[in-house]
């Protein structure tokens, strides 16, 4: 048998701007997806034909020895999904890492795996920026930049997000989306094109809101942190990617603090997961007049690993 598991992510700031070129702060968070596969015929995921296609291409285009043989495959997973926490980012990471070794006898360097992730993400989303597979196959704290296609920049961050600030941060589970990532990035991809000037306005703002929380972290600014929150949770809303019923059930909370969407967003209801800090010292007590179930972040340094 041979397993790998990779985390979930939560992007801190940079949500759809990050399709266009601008930089998005994101980290791994300790829920974690895992591939184990068994030398034996059996079930296989749904999606694990575009999993083979991209392994065994890239085994055949660089001249890499492997063997084919009967298999199965087991999937074992705390990461909710469709809540914008990269869950099939996970999957592509992890699914990456186990088949390749499976096939070839041996390891890959983690670049060499996120690749490859990217290109079974692009299959599952059309247009994904590759931030969620970066995040989850290298852990930590990732700022992230896609120039172009040819031209990425993933740096993994050489510092974590100090207790001050972390011991406040909770993400509350707002229900599935109604729409998925794909159709949340057309829809913002339509605006851009109808309204380019104002679009990208906005997109330059969630740039400086973006650089403005990796400062915060840095100085160890639970307030100056908070305020990015805010800051690019109002710039989402301009953008038109977080619904008025979300809006309804949780703006009470920005008298305790600041909230944003983490994940694509949507215009109809549930967000999937939100990010929140609580500046009031009582985010428990707060948190249960949502009515939905919450969680305290505990981050993930570790990325993609063999178990």
């Amino acid at each position: 048998m041979i397993s790998f598991s990779a985390p979930a992510k939560i992007i801190l700031s940079g949500e759809h701007s990050v399709v266009y070129g601008k930089p998005a702060f994101a980290a791994g968070i300790d829920k974690r997806l895992r591939v184990s596969i068994f030398g034996r015929k059996g079930f296989l995921p749904s999606q694990w034909s575009i999993v083979e296609k991209v392994v065994l291409e890239y085994l055949s285009d660089n001249k890499i020895k492997f063997t084919k043989k009967s298999f199965s495959v087991r999937i074992e997973s705390d990461i909710p999904k469709g809540r914008g926490l990269g869950s099939s980012a996970a999957f592509a990471v992890a699914s990456t890492g186990a088949y390749i070794k499976f096939l070839s006898g041996r390891s890959f360097d983690k670049q060499t795996i996120n690749n490859l992730a990217y290109k079974i993400e692009k299959e599952f989303h059309g247009r994904p920026s590759g931030i969620d597979n970066s995040t989850s196959c290298f852990g930590g704290l990732i700022f992230f930049r896609k120039e172009f296609e040819f031209l990425k920049v993933i740096s993994r961050l050489n510092f974590k997000i100090p207790d001050s600030i972390s011991n406040r941060l909770y993400l509350i589970d707002t229900g599935k989306p109604k729409e998925s990532t794909k159709d949340m990035v057309e829809f913002v991809g339509r605006r851009f094109n109808k309204n380019p000037l104002k679009t990208r306005i906005i997109l330059s703002e969630i740039e400086r809101s973006t650089k403005q929380m990796v400062v915060s972290v840095v100085k160890e600014d639970q307030r100056l942190f908070a305020e990015s929150v805010k800051k690019n949770h109002l710039l989402l809303d301009k953008l038109g990617v977080v619904s008025d019923w979300l809006k309804r059930r949780l703006s009470f909370l920005e008298k305790y603090g600041a909230y944003k969407i983490t994940g694509a967003g949507s215009r109809k209801g549930p967000a999937g997961f939100v990010l929140f800090i609580d500046l009031s010292g009582e985010g428990d007590s707060i948190l249960k007049k949502t009515g939905f179930k919450y969680f305290r972040i505990s981050f993930d340094n570790r990325g993609l690993v063999e178990l």
